[in-house]
């Protein structure tokens, strides 16, 4: 039996995991609707094939990855199911840390940090997508 080790996740790991969708979600609410929630989707779909590239589960990847296809195609239309994708990303990215490979592979907890990322980002969007700015209808011209 192979042994996998744990790598260790440091409070520059957790400061860097919260930093990254905080400044995603403030950049994000500069978009406009229908396109934000597009370009959503858009990310979530491709946060699914983040680990085909020798993630370390083998055949596992591939499901996974039709899976959070799916939830990106019902994004287009619903925030509701890119909030899914990214729990779902949020499970995947343990998986990976306590079994598989780490997202960047010279991170060693790197997929730790991303699954705190994924949950926060996944919060925002089962919150409806609360925009950062929000622009008064004089502003909007």
């Amino acid at each position: 039996m192979e042994s996998h080790l744990i790598p260790a996740f440091h409070t520059g790991d957790l400061v860097a995991a919260v930093v990254v969708p905080v400044l995603f979600i403030a950049l994000s609410s500069l978009i406009k609707e229908p396109n934000r929630r597009h370009f959503n989707a858009i990310m979530i779909g491709g946060a699914g094939a983040a680990y085909l590239s020798g993630g370390g589960l083998g055949y596992w990847e591939f499901p996974f990855v039709a899976v959070l296809t799916y939830c990106a195609y019902r994004g287009l239309s619903s925030y509701r199911f890119i909030g899914i994708g990214w729990l779902l990303h949020t499970a995947w990215d343990l998986v990976h840390y306590f079994y598989g490979n780490p997202i960047v592979p010279f991170i060693p907890a790197s997929s730790a940090g991303c699954a705190v990322t994924d949950a926060l980002l996944a919060l925002w969007f089962f919150a409806g997508v609360p925009p950062v700015f929000e622009m008064r209808a004089s502003e909007a011209g």
